[in-house]
């Protein structure tokens, strides 16, 4: 059988990231309704990544059998696609050979465009992964019963992080692996909240010398200190665990970048850089210490203090930052939907955005403490909901 032109729509997912593993891939005819073949395989213990990366090299190759000349390529992993468009390097180790492989299969047909679609639309290739992974699981469960202990005590089935919910592929295991379009993704179950939220891990740059000295440190620009890179590689290293994110966005300035590349580089993705959140202009009281500003400008501190409109001499108000920064956040929403994002900032963005997933008052502003290097998490959902994962998290430190 020979066919000019093809779609190929392929999926990977782990469970644990790195956990068990499988990848799915579907090859449709050029009208996008029939099946001209599947592919579905278990690969043992692997990330989401490296899963994605395999479907599409499975895909690829089912495509070459076929005859092809063409290929559409969809997927719904922004790392894969952004990465065999040429638009991202590829940095990971693990990523690199599949990558090559990749790339020699598709250098076999006249013409294969990458095209990133969101995850409801995958829903075939992501249900063949599952089934690859639910084979694997079946197959097992006999031999695990085997040596299982007597128990009594409630266990949490191994695709669920008790902290932060479901990884991003095993949280479509139970309609997909049914043969069924993805299912909605739950919030808090008693809020109601539906769909695939835009994961937003917000993480607050490693220290500086000014930080260190609990100074205003707005638009000027310290590099970070040993300690800071420190606690940057710190977070890269826990960040390189996480599933389904497909992308880090960083404040321009100096001390987030740094922290961000290091995240980036981790997670083998390009860093980007979105103005929108770059941190509060302390205007004159840049540099100053609390006790300086203050008397400096006793009476428009201590206003400042509980008034989100007041600016500092030469500065911004927080009511300006929360314009910016909630402009910043829709555009994340718009461009990473259903995708998990690390957003790397500074102490007064994230605490808008933690206070924009609560829905609180600028009370938050002053009453809440995120240290050097924390993670919080905070999803916004299609339906515009949202809920806050973790807070202030500094465990990986």
């Amino acid at each position: 059988m020979s066919v000019s032109e093809v779609i190929v729509e392929a999926d990977g997912g782990s469970r644990g990231n790195p956990g068990p593993a499988g990848y799915g891939a579907v090859v449709y005819a050029a009208d996008h309704v029939e099946v001209l073949a599947e592919r579905r395989e278990f690969l043992g213990i692997a990330t989401n990544n490296v899963a994605e990366y395999q479907g599409l090299i499975a895909g690829l190759a089912a495509a070459a059998e076929l005859g092809a000349e063409s290929v559409v390529v969809r997927m719904d992993s922004k790392l894969v696609v952004e990465q065999m468009s040429g638009r991202w390097k590829v940095k990971h180790e693990a990523l690199i050979p599949l990558a090559e492989r990749a790339r020699r299969l598709a250098a076999e047909f006249t013409r294969v465009s990458y095209t990133w679609i969101p995850r409801a639309e995958n829903a075939y290739a992501d249900r063949l992964a599952n089934e690859a992974m639910d084979e694997q699981s079946r197959a097992a469960a006999p031999r695990a019963a085997e040596h299982r202990e007597p128990s009594t005590r409630t266990q949490l089935p191994a695709d669920v992080d008790p902290a932060l919910g479901r990884t991003e592929k095993a949280e479509k295991v139970t309609a997909a692996s049914a043969g069924k379009a993805e299912p909605v993704r739950h919030g808090p179950g008693w809020i109601g909240i539906t769909g695939s939220p835009t994961r937003m891990l917000l993480l607050r740059h490693g220290q500086t010398e000014l930080s260190r000295q609990r100074r205003y440190c707005g638009r000027s620009d310290p590099p970070l200190t040993p300690l800071g890179r420190r606690q940057a590689a710190g977070a890269a290293a826990m960040l390189s665990a996480e599933g389904g994110i497909a992308a880090v966005v960083s404040s321009p300035l100096g001390r987030a970048r740094e922290t961000a590349q290091a995240v980036a580089t981790a997670l083998g993705v390009e860093m980007e850089i979105h103005d929108g959140l770059i941190e509060t202009d302390f205007g004159a009281w840049e540099g100053m210490t609390f006790a300086e500003a203050a008397q400096r400008d006793p009476e428009l501190h201590a206003r400042w203090l509980g008034d989100p409109s007041i600016a500092a001499p030469g500065g911004e108000s927080f009511d300006q930052v929360a314009e910016r920064v909630g402009a910043a956040c829709r555009d994340l929403i718009e461009r990473y939907p259903g995708a998990g994002v690390v957003v790397v900032s500074h102490v007064t963005p994230i605490k808008m955005l933690v206070r924009s997933a609560l829905g609180v008052g600028p009370e938050l502003l002053y009453r809440l403490h995120l240290d050097l290097a924390s993670l919080s998490i905070a999803e916004f959902y299609p339906d515009g909901g949202s809920s806050v994962r973790r807070v202030n998290d500094t465990s990986y430190l």
